[in-house]
């Protein structure tokens, strides 16, 4: 399952994948269209000579190789932009753009299917021939054609993809649906780890990408022991540090064996030499950070793109706050247990908090974006009694660094009234009936 997983996601992010598969289907294609005998007054068929044939078929291939050099060149030209305006971490959605990989397919495909029609078209045996298949020659035009009309919607969408706000809300969308879909519910306490335990070591080194529970408690039922990962989903490991712990009930109990045990991790995690965002929405959260980091920094001195990113991360962590955060326990009847650390709701905000807080605590503006993070937050957490706490000790924190850094107390206005909202509806949250939601419309 997991091998097919990493193959999978590895073909999304691959640039060379569908056009290979694409070159492979035009030879086919043009196959069988050469089998297909058109008489010369058929409408589908081309009207002209095989001489005027195969110079129609070279000068595709030619215009297809120039096409393809200039797509190439403007993707490369929307991939450096993207790594050093935004954030280096953009380049995977990039590479993962489905139109781009369809466009540059296509464009292959139809230098691969006119080069090979001249191994065919006006030459039979070595020699010059009259005879040629009409309807596959037909197809290159119409090839051509479509990859005319796919030249200019890869310009438009280029266009509109290296935009910061198209950057931004794909980046918002997959981590949304990351946190609906992919993140752990956790919310127990992480079991301590006995001294009897047997580490595991990791095989390779690189970043935990995809942790699949259920397949390591089939095992650990099988052997009636409990395993409990140490690095959490998008953190590093390196090979021959403790990948994970195993242990038995009690310390009399014979030890399991770790080399077994290795085999198993080794396919119930899967370690890559990149982070991604299929269970780890930490990894979303990095990367608009990173947008406003880069935006606040002197060289871009851009705050509204910081405060555009701080209000795609509110949508996040609103998200993130509705659900059930931390460390991921799965057991079965017999007492075998796998234990997945994971992250809390105020450890996700502190981090971003943090980062974009200190990079940008000499902007009021900023200052205010972060409180109305917080205030959406507080507004949707209702009485968690934790979450709450978090939430407020933010706001304190950015309040404090604000009045530290900026100069002027009337430019505090904005923020001095938003921290007041988040006090207030923590307040509210606190004296909220558990289980019911407070009223947003009594929120001023």
């Amino acid at each position: 399952m997991i091998r097919r997983d990493a193959l999978a996601e590895y073909v999304r992010g691959s640039l060379w994948v569908l056009p290979t598969l694409s070159v492979l289907g035009a030879l086919v294609a043009g196959s069988l269209l050469s089998l297909v005998k058109t008489g010369s007054g058929s409408p589908l068929a081309f009207q002209g000579t095989a001489d005027d044939a195969r110079t129609l078929l070279i000068g595709i291939a030619g215009t297809m190789v120039t096409v393809i050099a200039l797509l190439l060149g403007l993707t490369v030209v929307a991939l450096q932009l993207s790594s050093t305006q935004f954030s280096p971490r953009l380049l995977r959605n990039f590479l993962r753009d489905r139109p781009n990989q369809i466009v540059l397919s296509v464009f292959v495909a139809t230098f691969a299917y006119s080069a090979a029609g001249l191994y065919t078209v006006g030459v039979s045996g070595g020699g010059r021939s009259a005879g040629f298949p009409r309807l596959a020659v037909s197809g290159a035009i119409v090839l051509l054609f479509v990859s005319l009309g796919l030249l200019v919607f890869f310009a438009d969408h280029l266009l509109h993809s290296i935009q910061v706000d198209a950057i931004m809300s794909g980046v918002e969308r997959n981590t949304v649906q990351v946190v609906r879909d992919g993140v752990f519910a956790g919310g127990e306490e992480l079991m301590g780890v006995p001294e009897w335990a047997v580490p595991i070591a990791a095989q390779r080194s690189g970043y935990v990408q995809v942790v699949r529970p259920h397949l390591l408690l089939s095992v650990a039922a099988e052997h009636e022991v409990c395993l409990r990962l140490r690095p959490r989903v998008g953190e590093h490991v390196v090979a021959g540090t403790t990948l994970a712990w195993i242990w038995r009930g009690s310390p009399s109990d014979p030890a399991p064996d770790p080399q077994r045990f290795s085999r198993v991790l080794d396919a119930g995690v899967r370690v890559g030499f990149e982070r991604t965002l299929e269970q780890d929405a930490a990894f979303g959260i990095r990367q608009l950070v990173d947008v406003a980091c880069k935006a606040l920094s002197p060289a871009v001195n851009d705050p509204y793109t910081a405060v555009q990113a701080i209000d795609h991360l509110s949508v996040i962590f609103c998200a993130l706050a509705q659900r059930p955060l931390g460390n991921h326990i799965v057991r079965d009847d017999g007492g075998a247990a796998v234990i997945i650390p994971g992250r809390r709701f105020p450890e996700y905000l502190a981090v971003m908090c943090g980062l974009i807080r200190r990079y940008g605590a000499r902007e009021p503006t900023v200052a205010h974006a972060l409180l109305r993070l917080l205030h959406n937050c507080a507004v949707v957490v209702a009485d968690d009694a934790e979450r709450c706490a978090a939430i407020e000790e933010q706001a304190r924190i950015v309040v404090t660094e604000a009045e530290r850094q900026v100069a002027q107390p009337t430019d505090l206005a904005l923020a001095y009234a938003e921290a007041e909202s988040v006090r207030r509806q923590v307040a509210k949250n606190r004296l909220t009936t558990p289980g019911k939601r407070p009223d947003e419309s009594q929120i001023h």
